[in-house]
């Protein structure tokens, strides 16, 4: 990453990031008129002029900077001073807080209590589109007075952001696809990383990148917090940054561990196993014979288990009980309801979103089914798997954490208490468990050299990195010599896997564009057509009208037609929704 002449430290904290660059390149010049005796009037008045520029919008992004409040019942403000002590001192910190500590929202009040946003903005990053959006939503109600736009929120899709933006929240891929256009990030003067301890593929790369940025851009800060991380091996990934430790749970959680739930039926002769929403069923039953107030939640590993859940809690349970599932391709209208408390007890169905990502509010009970989708790569069939493994211990304490933060909780795992000592205490890295071709691909088209050299946590082994280096170029993405092709390049630009963008590429050729982006798109999600246990024979016969015989691509096509015609003749979103549901179809996924 190219470096900048060294400017005055009084300069940089006066005027906008975006504006050094050019600042620097005036100023040497300057120093080369001179040391060759040229004139050097120009470019110094140039200079000037900029710098005096720069300074006037660095004042009046300053003076539109608010005076945050803290709430005192939250962890973290005890710890406010010592934190802001820590940001203004290092160019990274990293905050350890647990669940309920406030840090996510906190964090970046503290910046802005430090004067940071003046220089450019304060970005933070969220693993999820929901997080992010629940995140930016939650700031502006927190900073009163701030006008419309000053809290904006970036995702796929969707910019709600403009010019007058000082806090921007993202998905960290947001921030990762920006370096392509500002490769020093020169928006920002403060990166706020949260939920590091996921460790996916963006999260490692983004710290990667950081480490490296920090060193080139002195004046910037980066600040980087997690509810479970290992402390010790973060801190010294980032040569010895300092690390500050905040409490997060103030109530007691009882952990009860019930495999037996998960049992064989007493009362049949076949002995046939209890089912995941069955066992569901049984620890509310338990939940509710003790207490008829207080929400719950309950984890489950994806979008399939929960619809699954929620019917068979519908026909299980009274009227007086509200069902709500979570989970990222849900609308923002159905995902925000979980944010809304009523007049009954609330059990909400969610994936682990709601592990650390975003606090749903009211939690007395957890129940953790303890498993969770994990994508893996397999190198044999070179494709992605999304898996049902078991969680971590750090991601169970989290689960169960989420119920002790307005009062003492009861956490029920249906697993036993042996099944969670074996299990591994972190999470493992997406970086070890998936392919690295798009990973090398970007960092080819930025430059950064081998991905052997580049500063990840834990680095992927050499069979992987080879594995990546083979699939580019079969794709033709690199030459003999692991160089970026025209292609490569091409493919680079489009935020989509490597294989994918290659058909998309192909599909010029063979002038077939408009149907491969119908397949790209099918690739690139869970399969849109719903196969329930119980209803196979009927999902069958509804998906009849899609086959082709010929092939499965044609299929999709099919299926995207079927849908397009409805969605254009559609008399509402409800009609729509009951169509889809009529042929076995998932709405969400189609939409």
């Amino acid at each position: 990453m190219p470096g900048l002449e060294p400017l005055p430290a009084e300069l940089l904290a006066a005027t906008l990031a975006a504006d050094h660059p050019k600042i620097a390149a005036l100023a040497e010049s300057v120093r080369a008129r001179s040391a060759a005796g040229k004139p050097s009037d120009r470019d110094r008045a140039v200079m000037e002029a900029l710098v005096e520029r720069s300074c006037k919008a660095f004042e009046a992004r300053r003076a539109r900077l608010p005076s945050p409040r803290f709430p005192e019942e939250l962890p973290i403000a005890q710890h406010r001073d010592e934190i802001a002590a820590l940001v203004a001192k290092h160019p990274v910190t990293i905050v350890c807080g647990e669940t309920g500590s406030g840090k996510t929202t906190q964090i970046p009040k503290i910046c802005l209590g430090l004067g940071r946003g003046a220089a450019g903005l304060v970005g933070c990053t969220q693993p999820r589109r929901i997080a992010a959006r629940s995140l930016a939503s939650r700031l502006a109600h927190e900073l009163p007075g701030t006008p419309r736009g000053f809290v904006g929120h970036k995702i796929r899709f969707q910019d709600r952001t403009n010019p007058d933006t000082v806090v921007k929240v993202m998905t960290d891929g947001i921030l990762l696809a920006e370096t392509h256009s500002d490769r020093e990030l020169r928006a920002y003067d403060t990166i706020v990383v949260d939920e590091a301890h996921e460790r996916s593929l963006n999260i490692d790369f983004l710290l990667g990148y950081l480490k490296r940025l920090v060193t080139v851009r002195p004046e910037l800060k980066v600040i980087v917090t997690s509810a479970t991380i290992d402390t010790q091996r973060f801190s010294e990934f980032f040569d010895g940054a300092p690390v500050i430790e905040v409490s997060g749970r103030t109530y007691p959680v009882e952990v009860r561990y019930r495999p037996e739930y998960f049992g064989a039926r007493e009362d049949e002769e076949d002995d046939e196993p209890i089912t995941m929403p069955e066992a569901i069923a049984l620890a509310v039953d338990e939940i509710a014979s003790e207490s008829r107030t207080g929400d719950v939640l309950v984890f489950l590993p994806g979008e399939r288990e929960i619809r699954e859940a929620a019917e068979a809690l519908r026909k299980h349970h009274p009227k007086g009980t509200e069902i709500l599932p979570l989970f990222s391709r849900l609308s923002a209208e159905e995902q925000d309801r979980v944010f809304e408390p009523g007049g009954q007890r609330r059990i909400v169905l969610a994936t682990n979103v709601a592990e650390t990502s975003l606090t749903v509010p009211g939690i007395h009970y957890v129940i953790d089914t303890g498993l969770a989708r994990v994508k893996r790569f397999s190198p044999r069939q070179k494709i992605d798997q999304l898996r049902i493994e078991p969680v971590s211990q750090a991601a169970a304490r989290q689960r169960a954490g989420r119920c002790g933060r307005v009062a003492s909780g009861v956490a029920i795992r249906l697993y036993a208490e042996e099944d969670f000592a074996a299990r591994p205490e972190y999470t493992t890295p997406e970086i070890l468990r998936t392919s690295l071709a798009s990973v090398i691909l970007r960092m080819a088209a930025l430059e950064l050299g081998e991905i052997a050299a580049f500063p990840f946590v834990e680095p992927p082994t050499p069979r992987q990195v080879e594995d990546g280096y083979r699939s580019l170029f079969e794709l033709g993405a690199i030459d003999e010599k692991r160089a970026l092709t025209p292609l490569g390049r091409e493919l680079a630009r489009l935020p989509v896997d490597p294989r994918i963008g290659r058909m998309l590429v192909a599909s010029r050729e063979f002038n077939c564009l408009c149907e491969m982006v119908i397949l790209a798109a099918a690739l690139s999600i869970q399969d849109p057509r719903d196969r329930p246990q119980d209803k196979r024979q009927e999902s069958d016969r509804a998906h009849e009208e899609f086959r082709d015989e010929s092939s499965d691509f044609v299929q999709l096509l099919n299926l995207w037609k079927f849908f397009d015609e409805a969605f254009r003749h559609k008399e509402s979103n409800r009609k729509l929704w009951t169509t889809c549901r009529e042929h076995f179809l998932s709405y969400v996924r189609m939409r």
